[in-house]
């Protein structure tokens, strides 16, 4: 139902463009937006996968889609992608800088630099080049919004994660000196910060499925819809209307490391 007393914006044949889009909280995204009416620019390592998702959104959904193999580490394909979308998906107005990754827990003397390195330009470099690529259109074409995905890590720091901690702090820090640079434009700029959710993510970062399956026993986390709806919500205020930062846990989570463990009834 919708509602008269407070109304939302619509994203109707709106251009999305989401990074990371073919797992975990992008992929969400692509289907949250679809449902909506969008215009989706998927981008992902995986080409078989955006074939998959693309093909999954039409039979859906309808949604029309161009999906792009990159790997958001090239940074010079990520400048150059502006001229290289087609007419029809070039007016991107909501850019969903999703990608990025955690490698390992080691401690802060002993980081893998090549590690540190993946982090730091796929968590932080890319979110700059993609601001850049885009931020300047929405500028010019007098709407746009800017929605960068950080963590409960971007508020604080825990041991085993000083560089992804220090990443996610960095991304907290460039959107919030992007909001006071569009301060005079209409151009709005979002922050969103989960905590525990239930993605590739841990797989990845622990390198085990069975590492990763500990790190979410006996607790309820956040799935990837959860994240997704939230960016949706604030992609879809009016037009005055920016929502920051939404900080967004688990009912059983107070902070990064702060979990009960209480299983599926939540504590009741």
């Amino acid at each position: 139902m919708t509602s008269t007393l407070y109304p939302s914006a619509s994203v109707a044949d709106e251009v999305v463009l989401i990074t990371g889009a073919t797992a975990g909280i992008g992929e969400a995204c692509a289907y949250r937006f679809a449902e909506a009416g969008a215009r989706l620019v998927l981008l992902g390592r995986r080409a078989e996968r955006l074939s998959a998702l693309q093909e999954s959104l039409a039979s859906k959904y309808g949604t029309q889609s161009h999906t792009v193999q990159l790997d958001v580490q090239d940074l010079d394909a990520v400048a150059a992608l502006p001229e290289t979308l087609p007419a029809s998906f070039a007016a991107v107005s909501v850019l969903v800088n999703n990608a990025g990754l955690a490698l390992g827990v080691s401690p802060a003397e002993a980081n893998d630099m090549a590690s540190v390195t993946t982090m730091l330009t796929t968590n932080v470099a890319a979110v700059m080049a993609f601001t850049r690529a885009f931020v300047p259109g929405f500028k010019q074409r007098g709407k746009g919004h800017l929605i960068n995905v950080g963590s409960i890590a971007g508020h604080e720091a825990y041991a085993g994660g000083s560089v992804y901690c220090a990443t996610k702090h960095a991304v907290d820090a460039f959107t919030t000196a992007a909001r006071h640079d569009l301060i005079a434009t209409p151009v709005r700029v979002t922050a969103i910060s989960p905590g525990i959710v239930n993605t590739e993510f841990s797989t990845v970062r622990l390198g085990s499925k069975e590492k990763a399956d500990a790190v979410y026993a006996d607790v309820e986390p956040l799935v990837a819809a959860d994240v997704a709806d939230n960016i949706f919500y604030a992609a879809t205020r009016p037009a005055h209307v920016q929502i920051a930062d939404i900080v967004v846990l688990a009912t059983n989570q107070a902070a990064a490391k702060a979990i009960a463990r209480v299983g599926p009834s939540l504590g009741a």
